[in-house]
């Protein structure tokens, strides 16, 4: 088995072949594209604020990309296995690590383009007035990094499911829970039965609490950490779980 770059490499030029190759890729950049804006300007009052920054974008984004993430990321294993590839793809000289890390950076790629698509925003922005660019630039890092999570946590759950349905409403469901554990909705609730260390503990999860702080241009050495870790651990998780299902004969 084949561990590094050269595998790496082989699984990733794969998976970009198999979303550019169909309509896939394309029309999830495009509904991407569409939705983002279109959060903004009817649900955020993009030009209400009067202010020239893509806050209304931002403000929405988390809850936009808890969808459309989990549409990317449902595919990743349980499509091999509805179409029988699976077994295939886990023969060839590469190692599991390599194959679920390339999977999880080829629909990152496809994500970040996604968030790309969106940049004409940014251009209206800075012809409207003079917006902190570094904070705009800061704000997309923290949304490439929450997307990363989601997707990350997706695949592992793909990797758990029979099915691609399965596996994006799970997705979602769990995207949802990561989103809205820190907000005072959940707390408050968990705070007359639950010890609040437990609920310190589900609040510190909350990966909306962590974008909160790229919105406001701020890159903090934990909130980078934790969203790294999340993907660290999905990633890991979604490997392990094919390896196990491998070992068991499914």
């Amino acid at each position: 088995m084949s561990v590094g770059a050269p595998g790496f490499m082989a699984v990733y030029r794969r998976e970009m072949r198999a979303w550019f190759t169909t309509p896939l890729a394309y029309i999830f950049v495009a509904a991407f594209a569409f939705a983002a804006p279109a959060f903004a300007f009817n649900i955020g009052r993009f030009f209400d604020t009067n202010r020239a920054d893509l806050a209304p974008l931002f403000a929405y984004l988390p809850w936009l990309l808890m969808i459309l993430m989990p549409a990317l990321a449902m595919r990743a294993w349980a499509e091999e296995r509805d179409r029988g590839t699976l077994e295939v793809l886990l023969s060839l000289p590469v190692s599991l690590s390599s194959v679920a890390l390339a999977k999880f950076a080829a629909a990152w790629t496809v994500a970040g383009g996604a968030l790309i698509a969106t940049f004409p925003m940014w251009v209206a922005v800075n012809f409207l007035g003079q917006p902190d660019n570094l904070a705009i630039a800061i704000a997309y890092f923290g949304a490439f990094l929450l997307a990363g999570s989601y997707l990350a946590v997706g695949q592992a759950l793909s990797a758990a499911s029979g099915s691609q349905v399965t596996a994006f409403v799970l997705s979602a469901l769990a995207a949802l829970l990561l989103t809205m554990a820190g907000l005072p909705l959940v707390t408050d609730t968990l705070s007359g039965s639950a010890p609040a260390f437990l609920v310190e503990a589900i609040a510190y999860a909350s990966a909306l609490e962590r974008f909160s702080a790229f919105e406001r241009g701020v890159v903090g050495l934990p909130d980078v950490v934790y969203f790294l870790s999340v993907i660290a651990l999905g990633v890991s998780a979604g490997g392990l779980l094919i390896g196990t299902s491998r070992e068991a004969g499914r």
